[in-house]
């Protein structure tokens, strides 16, 4: 079994009634409702403002891979909390962080940029391209795949040259963002995967919900 934990601020949902109303179990539980369909996933959840975020030492010591979604809560992210999980990463936990949690305090200490990247909330449709095929991560997947209402994240996205890139998404406007980007930092696997906007529900996305689960494996 696979030991995966889903993390999520779950601000937003508490915040914004058209937000719960697009994630009723917030995201982290949206994805976990996907995940739990595998049978060698063990799927858990944990959100900000349970006790050290609910990332304690002991709840790290029995998760494999984290997926991580964050956005506007990062000032109130402790630091301390934040270095337990990157060491926890270079010990060999893997990593999978969505959307925006390229500007959070932990993808930022793993990369050692800011993650800062060119955004435009429009609820444009997103193309996303398959860039390494046969890779693991796009198992079950077409060439392409398409996003109806997204978020648009382009270059420059300052984040370093990744190991490897899986996906290259396009929108409307003539942006791309290189929105699938697998690094290792230490002993641990990272993935970065950019879609997933809180206000549309990208996370019911059957090919968006595949690639977690494919990065998770």
């Amino acid at each position: 079994m696979i030991r995966v934990l889903v993390w999520n601020e779950n601000r937003h949902e508490q915040t914004s009634e058209h937000i719960a109303r697009v994630y009723p179990e917030g995201i982290h539980g949206a994805i976990a409702s996907y995940l739990r369909q595998s049978p060698d996933l063990q799927v858990s959840t944990a959100t900000q403002d349970e006790p050290e975020h609910g990332l304690t030492e002991a709840r790290l010591a029995e998760t494999d891979v984290l997926v991580y979604w964050c956005h506007i809560a990062q000032a109130d992210f402790s630091d301390e909390i934040v270095a337990r999980v990157h060491q926890r990463i270079l010990s060999g936990m893997g990593a999978v962080f969505l959307h925006s949690a390229c500007v959070g305090k932990l993808f930022g200490k793993l990369m050692g940029t800011t993650g800062q990247i060119k955004w435009r909330e429009a609820g444009e449709k997103s193309r996303v391209w398959v860039v390494a095929p046969g890779h693991r991560i796009v198992e079950g997947l077409p060439e392409y795949f398409e996003i109806e209402h997204e978020e648009m994240y382009g270059e420059p996205f300052d984040i370093p040259a990744p190991d490897e890139l899986v996906f290259i998404s396009w929108f409307p406007g003539g942006e791309v963002c290189r929105s699938g980007c697998c690094y290792t930092r230490g002993q641990g696997k990272i993935f970065y995967f950019q879609p997933g906007h809180e206000t549309y529900p990208v996370y019911y996305h059957e090919q968006v919900l595949r690639v977690i689960a494919n990065a998770a494996h």
